[in-house]
């Protein structure tokens, strides 16, 4: 089979503009008849060099795409991007819509390798976050005691906006860097600590590098499963530390994939699905209005703030979501038809976990188990705390949890299957 026509090319330009292009990436700009950018990546084109046409992209950018496509059919089109195209840029856009084999791309230095060369920083080291049409809440998730973050700013506000999320998340004593119009001649730097930003907006083309360091009161959270209960703002519903941290476990998030969280209560157990990796995608369902607000300050303020929460009932509240990898069912699990629409979405390997406290509701897992398979087990933590001048342990409510991968096998050939008995404990002196 013939190699599909290239559609379009897209050239990488950095702020040094057509001074800083390589002569491939120039020529297919001299050959283009038209070329689609924004306003500030066409003016620097030279009217000397490149006489196509000039398109300002339209907005909406995306749906717009396969009519620009049909437009410029059987002409050089051109597409203009800031720095690689691969990287969080319009090239992603353009070889979904169009296809690989129709893409051409000719990649210019990324603003993270600029900000890295400037700064000594190993780039494989570096993590980064983009503000770019996204809130700065997500800033949120990648916060670590003496990691370095690189932020792709959405304009002049974005430094003093970063500022301000980084005190309120207990990392005020952060040193921040921003560099901006990386590349060009008029490139330029300044730095302050978070908690003390006093800058003015400067030139909108920025990037801003934080080298996090939290303050010495703040809350730490950690980037394994498990966080503490104090990091939720809750009303008693919310899924414990210790149990939180067996229920992910048994999930098994992978990147990518998307969750159910029934019964969201705090949201917990999806604020946790999505930070394990950023590419993770959550829905949560809560019927209680007051508690479903609840579970997006949550996602917001620990970073996740594309946590989406679904208010209303299960399993009426399921019937639009998309197809789930994985399904917690942390409440709700006598309701009728709950279980049974749960298990009908899953896809074959798709994971069910769902926890109960009641006789109730263990009696109805019990009975699934014994049809489908899968792993039984009783958690139980123990707290310890004063009694008198000593100490003893305080039993909370032991937790039943089954859960079960789905698989293509009838209900008379399962494979083998566990039942067993878990105990944990904790000890946290004076602690109830």
């Amino acid at each position: 089979m013939a190699p599909a026509e290239t559609v379009v090319t897209v050239v990488g330009i950095g702020a040094d503009g057509w001074a800083g292009l390589p002569e491939t990436s120039r020529a297919a700009l001299r050959a283009a008849g038209a070329v689609v950018g924004g306003p500030r990546q066409l003016a620097l084109l030279p009217d000397a060099e490149c006489a196509a046409e000039r398109v300002p992209w339209p907005s909406p950018l995306r749906p717009a795409v396969p009519g620009l496509l049909a437009r410029y059919a059987g002409r050089r089109l051109a597409v203009l991007a800031s720095g690689d195209p691969m990287f969080y840029g319009i090239g992603r856009t353009l070889t979904e819509i169009a296809g690989r084999d129709s893409v051409r791309i000719l990649p210019h230095p990324s603003s993270l390798s600029y900000a890295c060369a400037r700064l000594g920083w190993p780039v494989e080291e570096t993590e980064v976050v983009t503000l770019v049409g996204r809130p700065a809440d997500r800033l949120a998730a990648v916060l670590h005691d003496g990691r370095r973050v690189l932020v792709l700013s959405a304009g002049a506000d974005t430094p003093a906006e970063v500022a301000a999320l980084l005190t309120a998340r207990g990392f005020g004593p952060s040193r921040m860097t921003v560099l901006e119009q990386l590349g060009a001649a008029g490139e330029a730097t300044y730095a302050g600590v978070a908690e003390e930003w006093s800058h003015e907006p400067g030139d909108p083309l920025n990037v801003i590098a934080v080298d996090c360091r939290r303050a010495p009161d703040a809350l730490r959270l950690g980037a394994a499963p498990g966080l503490p209960d104090t990091a939720y703002e809750n009303d008693g519903q919310l899924t414990k530390r210790h149990i939180r941290a067996a229920t992910l476990a048994a999930l098994a998030p992978a990147p990518g994939e998307l969750l159910w969280d029934v019964g969201g209560g705090s949201g917990s157990i999806g604020v946790e699905w999505l930070r394990t990796h950023p590419s993770c995608r959550a829905y949560a369902v809560e019927r209680d209005p007051e508690r479903a607000a609840r579970i997006g300050r949550n996602a917001a303020r620990l970073g996740v703030p594309q946590l989406t929460v679904v208010t209303g009932p299960a399993p009426d509240a399921l019937a639009q979501l998309p197809t789930p990898d994985a399904v917690f069912i942390g409440g709700g699990l006598t309701a009728p038809g709950l279980l049974e629409r749960c298990w009908e979405a899953l896809p074959v390997g798709g994971r069910l976990v769902a926890n109960t406290v009641t006789l109730e509701s263990e009696a109805l897992l019990a009975a699934w188990y014994r049809r489908h398979g899968g792993d039984l087990v009783k958690l139980s933590v123990a707290h310890a705390v004063p009694v008198g001048g000593f100490t003893g342990w305080r039993q909370a409510m032991p937790v039943t949890q089954w859960s079960v991968t789905k698989t293509s096998l009838t209900k008379t050939s399962l494979t083998k299957t566990s039942l067993t008995k878990t105990s944990l404990t904790k000890t946290e002196v004076g602690q109830p």
